[in-house]
């Protein structure tokens, strides 16, 4: 297979924003934009084992939990949803929730549930750009206005909501009970340098997210041995024979490809389907390819403004 630039489905929620501003380059005025979905495009080809968003909070998010891969399996479906976040941007007193405060007994969260009183039960947690944060099935959570967040999930929507702050939507509260952990949390990760240019940031059973800072104007080769999803969250330059810019999302399965960083250096997340980081997932190429022109694609090096790789990525909101 090649790296191929990712599909882009766009989904609306009343806790959306409007602006979608660097990450997209289309904002939407009429309708708020809750996410948007990275896909591989392939009609009819392999099933994936993870899903790529980005998520932009304008209002809290309602309260829910996911299945776990035995429930969800007992329910007919493949997988159940264990997610990762990275914090993109975050306005001022941003806040996520995961896990609650202290333990809860069934009677007592449904009570909660039922009267709202679940929000104050919950552990929320201040959240700024680059925070990384585990969310395992079970894990009652949200995430609170003002965030641009990239999450990387296996590939299972299942919600059970819990409380959605007086919106009229469905709640599910028996599910939510059948499925949750109702205890604390350990979410809150800290990246890992495995080299200089790579960072792991968090693993679990079904994925690793790593962030890749590249120096501008530099080389690299990319080899992704399994299911493995990228997206640029600063600087430019091209992945392969394709332009890279803040918000472009790749997909790659077995294949390999250069990375020809711009003047503004580039930062990638890589979301992989596997419980630890590949070894030589990033190198650098043989000596005698280094000056060999790039696409004619890629010569441009798109990039946001006045990007600088050094930083962790993010913005103010």
């Amino acid at each position: 297979m090649t790296i191929d630039r990712a599909s882009v489905r766009t989904i609306l929620k009343p806790w959306g924003r409007l602006d979608l501003g660097p990450w997209a380059s289309k904002n939407h005025q009429d309708s708020p934009v809750g996410e948007i979905s990275f896909d591989c495009g392939e009609e009819g080809g392999p099933d994936r084992l993870l899903l790529l968003k980005l998520l932009f909070t304008g209002e809290t998010l309602s309260i829910q939990v996911h299945p776990d891969d035995a429930i969800a399996k007992s329910m007919g479906m493949k997988s159940g949803k264990s997610e990762g976040w990275y914090v993109l941007a975050a306005e001022d007193g941003a806040q996520v929730a995961v896990g609650l405060k202290r333990p809860l007994t069934q009677l007592e969260f449904r009570n909660a549930a039922l009267d709202g009183s679940i929000d104050g039960l919950l552990d929320w947690q201040d959240a700024a750009a680059g925070d990384v944060f585990y969310v395992p099935a079970g894990t009652v959570h949200a995430i609170g206005a003002g965030l641009v967040i990239a999450e990387i999930q296996q590939r299972n929507d299942t919600t059970f909501r819990i409380w959605d702050h007086g919106r009229s939507r469905e709640l599910h509260i028996d599910q939510a009970i059948a499925v949750a952990r109702l205890e604390p949390a350990s979410s809150r990760k800290l990246p890992r340098h495995i080299t200089v240019e790579r960072a792991e940031l968090m693993s679990c059973p079904f994925f690793t997210l790593e962030r890749l800072d590249l120096p501008a104007d530099t080389v690299w080769e990319l080899t992704a041995s399994r299911e493995s999803w990228a997206l640029v969250v600063a600087g430019g330059g091209a992945i392969g024979s394709l332009t890279a810019r803040i918000g472009d999302g790749f997909f790659a399965e077995a294949d390999r490809a250069d990375i020809r960083v711009g003047p503004d250096g580039i930062v990638l997340l890589i979301a992989t389907a596997a419980s630890s980081p590949a070894i030589g997932l990033l190198s650098k190429p043989p000596a005698k390819d280094l000056s060999k022109p790039g696409p004619a694609e890629a010569t441009s090096y798109l990039a946001g403004p006045g990007v600088d790789p050094s930083r962790l990525p993010g913005v103010s909101l």
